[in-house]
């Protein structure tokens, strides 16, 4: 056997004994192999010393000689454990893991070492502040320190890390001994941020309040570990190290960190074996992990458990940023009472697998990081554009018809929550509830879009014949030639009506084309189109959109006129677009009539099979909205989906800019009518971007990409920053388009 040729001589009958196994071990065989409990990976990472040839093998190797060595078969199931807490399987001589996968599973026995209560002393969360603009390194390191004596392990670890890092050590408060320690540690380590913590939430809370706090913004990557101790292992010290050292190798760490951060598709970095699946791992925790994660619309799907286990780990910045909007703290975790399982912090361990999957990353192992591997980013668009609504200032009409002092505000903070996890109403934060005709607000919002990879804002353009409506903003922008603020009009011709869809209801401002508005709406748009400010994306020609062409008479009629009026004006050839609406106009537009056509989303790209209420199949979201609710929601993951397979996207016209929306949710608007885009947040925003930038900006008119929308906070089709997101939607934005 060519296998056993690799083995010294002596050793050679231990392992053929691995083939010749008595009845009983053969039937424990069957049914370790059938119950899915035996880890073969984990068990590969934690007992590296094994011969590489035994690890082919490892199950048979665990049942012949690792179990009497004390060896686990998984992270979670403790032999010498089971037999203490269980005397009467110990009475029969039955292997503890063989009773486990055979009765003691079902009969949910205890099967790993029950902590001991500590009494500590009472302590207060500190108050964290930090300086936003202040100097930080590359990558961050973040450890929490339950038992002090292994603090000199720890800062030899960290002495031989290779990295510029910044450290940050939480302590759980023991009184003088942790006043103690935190002095040493800051002598020792004198940049470092040293916090003592109450005794709650075991290491899981002390590294949220961090990520609360905002200090943990702005890094490539975190590295989180934890004085774990494993008492009731022989082999406990070794465990700890293998956790450990497989984040934050002695030898060539720095090429794997950068490697982890290259790597779009990794979102955690733990050590070999400590990436768990399967519903074994569940635990009594599945109903508040379900809880969690609608906080931010993220749907839990019991088949799917994968997550970094052990709570050591590397961890990208935009899952950072989702644990920030759960918005978790102190008072929802359970006092420390040495629970073995279904507490919060046991949740969030298993829920950060759901954070990752709905990023579309994935929980990557020392092993599968290869420094070697070159990945290839997808290519970045020409030109990003992003609908922008200028409908935060008061005019007479809107105070006419809603009420005085009305804006665009009103309707955002009166939205309500209309089922559990709705995340409603979503409010401005960075910017404020701000008025447009300050115009240097416009300053401020240009200069986060160009941060984010955002070329220019489509501005909707209110015109009724002749009259004028929210033109302030861009017309005080006209008068301060100082502010940067890359802007080109969208036509936004539809009739105002009261339920503000644009299609039915009492019409308010109607749009009328009395003959002759083509001279009159070019003439409108000199000023602007003059300005410097005012977009060229192909360098040559100012691009002007039409919303609805269909609604005009005589679309092919009325879009030469326009052509003719602005090249008599001086102004030349216009790089004329329109947008690719849901629902058809009374006048057919050929796809040849304009340069290009605009993908607006959702527009188009919701089928029958998407709803989740109010379609076909009735209500598939598994609760029931409020009492009354009459409108559709729909799976915004499937919209993502949809936009980038090609049965959809090939009937678009051929010279279609393709677009993507972060969010949508009127509810702002029409309450219990609303439209509703389910599980919209940056996490699926982020899925979305990467097969997006991938298949559909190759073959996009002028390779460009169009977001539906900036500002329109209504609708919750949002970029700007906002109380439950922050910046995340434009991080994401960042890491894509590499501007």
């Amino acid at each position: 056997m060519r296998l056993t040729s690799q083995l010294p001589s002596h050793r050679l009958a231990r392992f053929a004994r691995l083939f010749l196994l008595k009845p009983s071990e053969r039937r424990y065989l069957s049914a370790a192999s059938k119950s899915g409990l035996f880890d073969k990976v984990y068990y590969k990472g934690a007992y590296p010393h094994i011969h590489p040839l035994y690890h082919k093998f490892a199950l048979r190797h665990y049942i012949v000689i690792g179990e009497r060595m004390g060896f686990r078969p998984n992270p979670d199931f403790s032999p010498s454990a089971y037999l203490r807490y269980n005397p009467d399987v110990a009475a029969t001589g039955v292997p503890p893991f063989q009773h486990w996968v055979t009765a003691g599973h079902k009969e949910t026995r205890v099967h790993k070492e029950l902590p001991q209560v500590v009494e500590l002393p009472q302590a207060k969360m500190p108050v964290l502040r930090f300086d936003g603009d202040r100097e930080t390194a590359p990558y961050a390191i973040v450890v929490h320190i339950y038992y002090p004596d292994l603090w000199d392990e720890f800062r030899e670890t960290l002495e031989r890390v290779n990295l510029d890092y910044d450290l940050f050590v939480t302590i759980t408060y023991r009184g003088a001994e942790t006043d103690e320690l935190a002095q040493k540690i800051r002598e020792q380590f004198p940049k470092a941020v040293v916090a003592p913590m109450p005794n709650r939430g075991r290491d899981i809370l002390p590294f949220v309040h961090l990520i609360n706090s905002g200090v943990l913004d702005g890094y490539k990557a975190v590295a989180k570990f934890h004085t774990k101790k494993s008492p009731h292992r022989e082999d406990g010290d070794k465990w700890r190290r293998h956790l450990i050292d497989g984040i934050l190798p002695k030898e060539g760490l720095e090429e794997k960190v950068a490697a982890f951060v290259a790597d779009e598709s990794a979102g955690f970095w733990v050590a070999d074996g400590q990436h768990f699946t399967g519903e074994e791992w569940w635990g009594s925790n599945l109903e508040t992990t379900r809880s969690l994660m609608r906080r931010i619309e993220v749907v839990v799907d019991q088949g799917k458990l994968s997550f970094p286990a052990g709570s050591i780990y590397w961890v990208k910045p935009l899952l950072l940023g989702m644990i920030k909007s759960l918005k978790l703290n102190e008072n929802i975790f359970e006092p420390e009472q040495a629970q073995v399982d279904g507490t919060l912090a046991h949740a969030i361990e298993r829920a950060l697998g759901f954070l990752c999957e709905a990023t579309g990353q994935k929980v990557v192992q020392s092993s599968q990081i290869d420094p070697m591997l070159q990945h290839q980013r997808p290519e970045t668009p020409q030109f990003v554009s992003a609908f922008y609504l200028p409908q935060f200032h008061p005019i007479p009409e809107n105070d006419a018809w809603w009420g005085k002092g009305f804006t665009e505000w009103r309707s955002t903070v009166s939205a309500t929550s209309l089922f559990p996890g709705h995340l409603q109403p979503m409010l401005p934060s960075d910017l404020g509830y701000y008025d447009l005709r300050a115009t240097e607000v416009m300053g401020e919002q240009a200069a986060l879009a160009r941060d984010a990879g955002v070329d220019a804002f489509c501005v909707y353009h209110y015109w009724f014949d002749g009259r004028r409506v929210l033109e302030a903003p861009l017309n005080k922008l006209l008068e301060q030639p100082e502010i940067d603020f890359p802007f080109y009009l969208c036509w936004a011709n539809e009739s105002w009506r009261r339920n503000w869809d644009g299609l039915s209801g009492t019409v308010l401002l109607e749009q009328t084309y009395a003959m002759g508005f083509e001279k009159q709406l070019v003439e409108d748009s000199l000023p602007y189109m003059r300005d410097p400010r005012y977009q060229r994306p192909d360098g040559i020609r100012p691009r002007f959109v039409i919303y609805r062409p269909e609604d005009m008479p005589d679309p092919a009629s009325s879009v030469a006129a326009m052509r003719d009026a602005w090249r008599e004006a001086g102004i030349g050839e216009v790089e004329l677009g329109a947008v690719c609406f849901h629902v058809a106009g009374e006048n057919k537009v050929e796809d040849d009539l304009f340069d290009f056509w605009i993908e607006m989303a959702p527009h188009g790209m919701v089928t029958g099979d998407d709803y989740l209420f109010g379609g076909p199949a009735g209500n598939r979201l598994g609760f029931a909205p409020a009492e009354g609710f009459e409108g559709l929601i729909y799976d915004y993951g499937a919209v993502a989906r949809n936009s980038v397979t090609p049965s959809y996207y090939k009937k678009l016209p051929k010279n279609t800019i393709c677009g993507a929306m972060p969010s949508w949710d009127n509810t702002a608007r029409r309450g219990r009518m609303a439209h509703i885009a389910y599980g919209a947040n940056p996490a699926t925003f982020n899925r979305w971007l990467t097969p997006l930038l991938e298949k559909r900006v190759p073959t996009s008119y002028r390779k460009e990409l169009f977001l539906n929308a900036w500002n329109e906070w209504a609708e919750k089709a949002v970029l700007e920053p906002s109380e439950t997101f922050g910046t995340l939607y434009l991080d994401v934005l960042k890491k894509h388009l590499g501007k």
